[in-house]
């Protein structure tokens, strides 16, 4: 079969690898129709998240149909359509039975003590192949996968494998309640879906912090309000939004790969910092792309390390107002040692953060999208062809205008085409709302109003 498989830093490549069997009763083999591309995808390309073996599949994002079962999968049978949560979780243990599927005591083959085991990570994280392929092996499947009806197609559903429940348990670790001002660090595929999450959990006013015009015009399409930290000073601006006071909650949703201002005060003010962060970023991606080569990459270099490491963590902390909440998703490796842990406890912050227990949350917002109270459709700016998914990553990567959320149509047997789900394109007002007039309307009504 073809997959996208991670070869070195820098390096990754569609290859024909061996199909995936059935090795354990509780295993599913799932026929992917939908996969995505995710930031957390990255941090292996950029050297970010060490501990990648060669030869691993990536991908934890997909949408599939069952094509195989084992022994010990009694609610599921082949031609059942679901989406794969990214984290895997056996459902029997004390820390599932709790809803903390990300922190299961027997998914992860090096034992208890382990972290989070996910699809298409390192060892250290469960080392099982990914969901960028055509066929994937699905363990403890009576428990992960979650049927989907054909209400919802695969453009909404493949956004509820990690995109959707990270942004909203990113919104629950923030604690925001009715009214709350929320700060939503960063305008990527997380980002982008926490406007919505806090949204649906009361967050009275939404404020999204970013550097990136086309992401910043693709919140403001959602109705947030954005602050853009190359032309102005974030922590500044928030304040000035808010009184004085600063936000109540922030949803961290960059992490280690956080870049500092390009131009403008921000720029300015963290110019005395910047063999900080340089050491910063030496300690978080200590093996880098030696591929830098602009005569190769005219467009820049691909797969470069964030130079900011511990960027987005210092605004989240001055920019809450005292005795906030901060809900960090973005991801932080094990090798990042720094965080404003003083200035935090200064002013009695609330810090959260983790792996999305994604089983957790996949039920209630696939309800959610079936009801039309959510359509995650605008989140999905790209779709592509797995034959073009080395490229799309290129693209992504580079943060490129309209590559905000990248899908891969995997295969159209057994899929519900983009568009088709019985509530898609509904765009529940948690999401884009209605468009506002086009520039052709807006003539037309000066030309009427001339006339008469």
């Amino acid at each position: 079969m073809k997959a996208v498989v991670w070869h070195g830093l820098g390096d990754i490549r569609l290859d024909d690898v061996p199909e995936p069997t059935i090795k354990d009763p509780y295993d599913a083999i799932v026929r992917i129709t939908t996969s995505a591309i995710c930031g957390t995808d990255l941090h292996f390309v950029r050297g970010t998240m060490p501990g990648l073996q060669e030869g691993r599949i990536l991908g934890h994002e997909a949408v599939g149909v069952v094509e195989e079962v084992g022994s010990g999968v009694r609610n599921l049978r082949p031609g059942d359509r679901v989406v794969v949560p990214s984290t895997v979780a056996c459902g029997t243990c004390s820390y599932c039975r709790a809803g903390y599927y990300a922190q299961c005591d027997n998914a992860n083959p090096q034992g208890r003590l382990a972290g989070t085991t996910f699809f298409g990570g390192p060892e250290a994280a469960g080392g099982l192949d990914g969901l960028q392929a055509e066929y994937a092996r699905v363990p403890f499947a009576h428990v992960g996968l979650v049927p989907l009806p054909d209400t919802v197609d695969d453009a909404q559903a493949i956004l509820l494998s990690d995109i959707y429940p990270t942004a909203w348990f990113g919104a629950r670790l923030a604690e925001i309640g009715d009214g709350d001002t929320v700060a939503v660090m960063g305008a990527g595929p997380v980002g982008q879906a926490a406007i919505a999450c806090a949204r649906l959990q009361g967050a009275g006013r939404i404020i999204l912090v970013d550097g990136v015009a086309d992401r910043l015009e693709v919140a403001r399409s959602q109705h947030a309000e954005t602050v853009d930290f190359n032309t102005e000073d974030p922590v500044e601006a928030v304040r000035e939004l808010t009184g004085g006071i600063g936000v109540d909650r922030v949803i961290e949703a960059v992490g280690v790969d956080a870049e500092r201002p390009r131009r403008g005060p921000a720029a300015e003010a963290l110019r005395e910092q910047a063999e900080q962060f340089d050491h910063e970023r030496a300690e978080a991606a200590p093996q880098q792309n030696p591929d830098k080569n602009p005569d190769k990459n005219p467009d820049g270099d691909p797969w470069v390390p964030g130079d900011a490491p511990s960027l987005a963590a210092r605004w989240s902390v001055q920019m809450v107002a005292k005795a906030g909440t901060i809900g960090t998703v973005g991801v932080y490796p094990p090798q990042v040692q720094h965080y404003p842990f003083g200035e935090a406890f200064m002013k009695n912050l609330t810090l959260k953060s983790g792996n999305c227990n994604h089983r957790r949350y996949v039920p209630t917002l696939v309800s959610l999208v079936a009801d039309g109270r959510l359509d995650p459709t605008p989140l999905v700016t790209r779709w592509g062809d797995t034959q073009d998914a080395v490229e799309a990553y290129r693209r992504f990567d580079r943060r490129e205008a309209g590559w905000t959320k990248v899908a891969l149509g995997v295969s159209d047997q057994g899929s519900v085409a983009p568009g088709l789900g019985e509530a898609a394109g509904t765009g529940a007002a948690t999401t884009a709302g209605s468009p506002g007039p086009s520039a052709e309307a807006m003539a037309h009504q000066v030309r009427r109003h001339t006339k008469h």
